[in-house]
């Protein structure tokens, strides 16, 4: 079994009473200590928000990618002016 890694830094935050009684029952319903219901949360909100970032990054750069390749089409290769050449002979047939 690997060894858990030590918990050494800290992070603070002044919260209202309201909103401390609110994490603190819901850390209770969850069964979980108030630290461990924090920190759990608080990296599934990183995760999401990290994740949410790398998608619109990811189509913000796959729509450039088709609009390039719409302004700047790529000239028709062998396999592509066959295809072409069977979908035409195939429509002639209909």
């Amino acid at each position: 079994m690997s060894p858990r890694p030590s918990k050494r830094d800290r992070l603070e935050a002044r919260v209202t009473a309201q909103q401390k009684e609110l994490v603190q029952r819901a850390a209770e319903l969850s069964g979980r200590s108030l630290s461990d219901f924090i920190v759990s949360s608080l990296q599934t909100a990183a995760e999401e928000a990290m994740r949410t970032h790398q998608v619109l990054q990811l189509t913000a750069r796959s729509t450039e990618a088709f609009l390039a390749a719409l302004l700047n089409p790529p000239a028709p290769n062998e396999r592509l002016r066959r295809a072409a050449h069977e979908y035409l002979e195939l429509v002639e047939r209909i």
